[in-house]
């Protein structure tokens, strides 16, 4: 059966607004250990340490065209998908989501159609720190994530008053709900068990999506034993025990469809798979390029040539983008609501 190994790169839980983590995502590729050990062999020949990891490698210069040789073999020769998010983006759909939909849910009105939710986080996403005033939006969200995470009737507060306290009159349409009406279907719809902030759920369902359709068959997917990816390993455990037939259209490239080709999952010893190393190499060049181009962080590689080596299909992104005309194109039809209500009654812990 067809294996895909994963890794996964920036998770931080419910805190999606770690200066140090912008970015999270994972990495998928279709090899089995003995193809990745001599991959590996034949780029790295004089390898000493016990695992090959990204981080380690890319310090030393002299490795760099050795990665980027890597890197080509790898995505011209295996089937291989890599995902990546901005977070704070993400926070701010999630915002939109639970503090801002439900209000408009109430009155009939579509929120999702074709992509409205993406195009207002973009513009919030761009706007929103000189439109809302002096660190508004970094302090709304901060109350968000942690009225997300405790459901008190303090945190609920803080994060009225926090959008209250903004120049929210700039943006009503995202900031209305809270600041003018406290809408109690907003705050109930956060305090709903299971609701989280916590980014994993998003990152496989997009993952998977793309190895559902690149699978020949059935396959199975083995992962690193490390805390991070035992939210991941849950999370794959109830796709794959999920058995209602249904198929969910996120966008014009993108759906999910239950059940999964994918037949099971199953921890192991990155430093005793090398296909999980594969994947770690390519989650961590891939995570340091969207770093280095978005100036953040000066990279090791060359981010434009990383990016390069990539086809479309490959590489999977969730990013602002203010060409409102395309968002609307690409998510026309889109079955947001009924994919954002789905896995929420069926994958959300409560």
């Amino acid at each position: 059966m067809e294996c895909f190994r994963i890794d996964e790169s920036g998770y931080t839980g419910f805190d999606l607004l770690n200066p140090e983590q912008r970015f999270q995502g994972a990495a998928a590729i279709a090899i089995d250990d003995d193809q990745a050990r001599c991959l590996i062999r034949e780029h790295f020949p004089k390898l000493k340490a016990d695992e090959l990891k990204y981080r380690a490698l890319a310090r030393r210069p002299a490795n760099h065209p050795r990665l980027l040789a890597l890197l080509r073999d790898m995505l011209t020769q295996h089937k291989c998908v890599t995902y990546v998010c901005d977070k704070r983006f993400l926070l701010l759909l999630m915002f939109l989501d639970y503090a801002v939909e439900p209000f408009y849910y109430e009155r009939g009105i579509d929120f999702y159609k074709d992509g409205q939710n993406y195009s207002l986080a973009s513009l919030l996403y761009a706007t929103g720190p000189t439109l809302l005033g002096e660190g508004a939006l970094d302090q709304l969200l901060a109350c968000f994530q942690r009225a997300v995470k405790e459901k008190s009737p303090g945190t609920l507060a803080n994060l009225v008053n926090a959008a209250r306290a903004s120049r929210w009159q700039g943006l009503p349409e995202a900031l209305g709900p809270l600041a003018q009406f406290a809408a109690p279907e907003c705050l109930q719809a956060i305090s709903t068990p299971g609701v989280t902030t916590d980014a994993a759920l998003v990152v496989l369902q997009s993952l998977i999506s793309r190895m559902e359709v690149i699978a020949d068959g059935p396959y199975r997917v083995e992962h690193d034993q490390s805390n991070n990816l035992l939210t991941y390993h849950d999370l794959l455990q109830r796709f794959i025990h999920h058995e209602e037939a249904i198929t969910l259209r996120q966008s014009e490239i993108a759906s999910i469809t239950f059940p999964l080709k994918l037949q099971s999952v199953t921890q192991v010893d990155s430093k005793t798979s090398p296909a999980v190393q594969l994947a770690d190499v390519m989650i961590g060049a891939t995570i340091e390029a969207a770093n280095t181009l978005t100036e953040k962080r000066h990279g090791t590689l060359d981010a434009q040539r990383v990016l390069a080596l990539y086809a479309d299909h490959q590489l999977i992104h969730m990013l602002p983008s203010i060409d409102f005309e395309e968002q609307k194109r690409f998510r026309k039809g889109t079955q947001a609501a009924q994919t954002i209500d789905y896995f929420a009654r069926h994958f959300h812990k409560p």
